[in-house]
């Protein structure tokens, strides 16, 4: 039972150790997004974050770190995106994809090393070009040369310092660090959201927060149903015969989920109308015909018909792309004839490669088509209920993230709790 499993962890003394470790750091981090930057007119930040919905949407995946230009601003961003990288360039060195899928525990950690030193140009180059856009719209005051540089370190700073949290959160076992940094800075303003919502309701509004609420739980099941979603194969196994005995000779299932790139075609997606909104805005704050052209093309992408089509199709294409960065049928033919695995009536090698590529493109299709529909339902929930301060609740990278690491945290817990089972045998 749940509760049972409460009370394990607070009488055991390892486990409740781990747990309050992990709390600690994410108060830590919590406190460190409220830690502003001297230099910026506070209310026109926010205001600006509140009136761009692609900077909103980057603002709340840092849990509000952002539009209060804290010492955290550019969040796990720099290091998502180093890691990001690595992983597409595996497709084009194959010594650094020897390195990430065939050397093993030690191959991941000098990989893990690289995304580390990618993290720091790539926070510097970030964090230059937000101060630079900030001073554009007239967000942030000027600053001399010794004080830009300062800022840029100490933003610099602050990334590295967040990804060296997540990844002590890691070591704890209790779910991955990185992912548990972003649920609590997407959750954080959970309770400000209730706050304002109790402040500002009225009668009339009781119908569409109904709707509201049945939507949320009915999607927030739907996204359940489509993480968890598999499509299984079913695998044979060869019998073998040692001696007087005879081994394997069983039947088991080649799990194959409908979304296997996860959040990560949304957080491209998103990448991209991000920075050409970056683009457009810093553009449209010069004079001439250049800037005219940069300020129509922003009102045209921040129309919110225009913007989800893209969205919608971006999440869509990079969902096929980045599948096929992370998933590889002939490893996986390869892998199953190793340990005299194959599928009823199929060739192993490169027919169950093809055979594999072709089931996972008829079930990728749907998932594609969930993944963007996902993306884009908060503005159509906005649109229909006029309730948009909890419409990250229940759409976009937001939900998938909370479901992601809900699931995962509470695999983690559970295998902490069977080792420890085990133990008292």
């Amino acid at each position: 039972m749940f509760y049972q499993k409460i009370l394990f962890i607070i009488k055991n003394k390892e486990l409740r150790k781990k747990f309050l470790i992990v709390i600690f750091l994410l108060v830590v981090f919590r406190l460190a997004a409220h830690i502003p930057i001297p230099g910026i007119r506070l209310e026109q930040m926010k205001g600006f974050f509140e009136q761009n919905q692609a900077f909103g949407l980057l603002n709340l995946f840092t849990g509000g770190a952002l539009s209060n230009f804290s010492l955290v601003l550019l969040g796990l961003g720099p290091y998502i995106t180093a890691t990001i990288i690595l992983q597409l360039l595996t497709m084009i060195f194959p010594g650094l994809e020897r390195l990430y899928k065939e050397e093993g525990e030690a191959g991941r950690r000098k990989f893990n090393q690289y995304a580390r030193l990618l993290t720091i140009p790539l926070s510097i180059v970030e964090g230059y070009s937000m101060i630079l856009l900030f001073k554009k719209q007239g967000l942030i005051l000027e600053m001399p040369l010794s004080l830009m540089i300062s800022t840029l370190l100490t933003i610099t700073a602050g990334a590295m310092f967040l990804m060296w949290l997540g990844e002590l959160i890691s070591e704890q076992g209790i779910g991955n660090g990185i992912s548990l940094l972003i649920f609590a800075g997407i959750v954080a303003r959970v309770p400000l959201n209730i706050f304002e919502m109790a402040v500002s309701f009225q009668s009339s509004e009781l119908v569409s927060y109904i709707i509201f609420f049945v939507l949320c739980i009915g999607i927030i099941a739907g996204v359940v149903l489509i993480n968890e979603a598999r499509r299984p194969i079913p695998v044979s196994f060869a019998k073998r015969i040692r001696g007087f005995k005879m081994y394997g000779g069983g039947t088991s299932f080649l799990p194959l989920s409908i979304n296997p790139a996860g959040v990560i075609p949304i957080i491209f997606a998103l990448s991209v109308l991000l920075f050409f909104s970056m683009i457009f805005n810093y553009l449209a704050t010069y004079e001439g015909i250049g800037a005219i052209v940069a300020k129509s093309m922003n009102d045209f992408f921040n129309n919110i018909w225009v913007h989800n089509a893209l969205y919608f199709l971006l999440v869509v294409v990079f969902t096929y792309f980045y599948t096929a960065v992370v998933f590889d049928p002939k490893v996986i033919a390869e892998n199953l004839q190793k340990i005299g695995g194959f599928v009823k009536g199929v060739r192993p090698g490169l027919p169950t490669a093809t055979y594999v590529k072709n089931i996972l493109h008829k079930v990728i299709f749907p998932g594609a088509l969930a993944l963007g529909f996902i993306a884009v339902l908060p503005s159509f929930v906005n649109t229909l209920t006029g309730i948009g301060q909890f419409s990250f609740l229940i759409g976009g990278t937001s939900v998938l993230i909370i479901v992601s690491v809900v699931l995962e945290t509470v695999r983690q817990v559970n295998s902490q709790l069977q080792m420890r089972e085990y133990d008292t045998f």
